[in-house]
């Protein structure tokens, strides 16, 4: 695939670049989750398309676009292969993380190299551990540089990626650090075993002995004490892969059903695209595509705002992850649903390993375990009633350390 030069586009030229690149996309998904085959070669698409760079400045040789337009386009790209805007996660964490840095030859040399082509990927969770205070994953001295070993698991995206993010301790200080991904010590394992979102590269990342140079300590690690847009962000990527799951499930049943002349004796019709009671589901999943997705760019929109400002303001962070957290517990409630309804269209070929219809719910119940809803609605209840600050990413750590 020829590179697309970057350059400001209207929303319409972005559809028109990226619409089909997403339809080609799913037309091998239901093949790649029946082989279990990882999209190395649809990620090569992604990045020779520059679709990485979205956020980047145009000046940078990124696409400049805002916040809402990337969660859409994610949106898109989840209802074409749900597994791989989770994949992208921290990488648009990553760019964010940079256009919010001091201007500067690290700043630019990084935008500069998403732009070019570069992924990022993370390894921040520890078997056993977690992610935010206690980790074995260490930088030990070796003369001016430094030495990274330990063992991370849910590494998603790492497989896909140039470079990954990797949280780590360096005498009792948590710091991150960007690694090569083919940096020799680097030992990349694909072995998530998760009932749904399979093909995300989720597994085992092993460090042995990787040398470090300082430049790639680039910042206190995940966890760092204080209000960050970070929580918020990430959790909204998982918000954007169940409003595209929504939409991809709604698409497949009613292309499903409109093909299909078989019906029941006691069926209200005798085709099922004329039966009232089949319409109906199909209006019910095309609602709750339609909420999911609305849910998602209102947060966007948000989101625009805090970030637009510098990401600073400690009343607008506290107002972004409760928006966050709302939109969770709502959004998952009706993607779940739906995806648990769709079954209703039709009797036992609807659950044929052929469609793999199956998927949709396993994906979006794999997303939805993610930070525990159950977890979030105490944190908002205890917020709302009693002025309980929300828990960001540091939340959990500094609760440990007061015990």
């Amino acid at each position: 695939m020829t590179s697309i030069a970057p350059q400001t586009l209207s929303d319409r030229e972005l559809d028109e670049t990226f619409a089909p690149l997403f339809d080609r996309i799913a037309a091998g998904a239901v093949q790649r989750e029946i082989d279990r085959r990882l999209p190395h070669e649809e990620v090569g698409w992604l990045r020779a398309a520059n679709f990485g760079a979205l956020r980047v400045p145009v000046e940078f040789g990124g696409f400049g676009v805002s916040t809402r337009r990337l969660f859409s386009l994610l949106i898109d790209l989840a209802a074409a292969e749900s597994n791989l805007p989770q994949a992208l996660r921290v990488h648009f964490a990553f760019v964010e993380d940079q256009l919010l840095a001091a201007p500067g030859p690290d700043r630019e040399r990084w935008l500069r190299a998403v732009a070019g082509g570069a992924l990022v990927g993370n390894a921040i969770t520890e078997p056993g551990v977690g992610a935010v205070d206690r980790y074995r994953t260490t930088l030990t001295p070796d003369g001016p540089d430094w030495r990274l070993n330990g063992v991370k698991y849910y590494s998603t995206g790492s497989l896909y990626a140039d470079y990954i993010l990797v949280a780590a301790d360096r005498h009792g200080e948590r710091v991150s650090v960007l690694v090569d991904a083919a940096a020799a010590g680097v030992r990349l394992h694909d072995d998530w075993d998760g009932f749904g979102q399979r093909l995300t590269a989720s597994g085992t990342t092993e460090f042995d002995n990787v040398a470090i140079t300082s430049d790639r300590i680039t910042g206190p690690g995940y966890g760092a004490a204080g209000p960050t847009y970070s929580t918020a962000y990430l959790q909204l990527v998982q918000l954007a892969v169940l409003a595209g799951i929504a939409r991809r499930a709604e698409a497949d049943v009613r292309a499903w059903v409109s093909e299909r002349t078989r019906s029941y004796t006691h069926a209200a019709a005798a085709l099922p695209r004329r039966d009232p009671l089949v319409q109906q589901v199909i209006g019910q999943l095309s609602a709750a595509a339609f909420t999911a997705r609305a849910t998602v760019l209102a947060v966007a929109d948000r989101l625009d705002v805090v970030l637009d400002a510098g990401a600073g303001d400690h009343d607008e962070l506290a107002a972004l992850e409760l928006a966050s957290a709302q939109a969770q517990l709502g959004v998952i409630d009706v993607v779940l649903a739906a995806t648990t309804r769709l079954f209703e269209v039709g009797g036992a070929s609807i659950v044929s390993e052929r469609l793999r219809l199956d998927r949709h719910w396993r994906n979006a119940r794999t997303i939805s375990v993610h930070n525990p809803a159950i977890q979030k609605a105490r944190a908002i209840g205890d917020h709302l009633l009693n002025g309980t600050e929300l828990p960001f990413a540091w939340s959990a750590g500094t609760r440990e350390q007061a015990r």
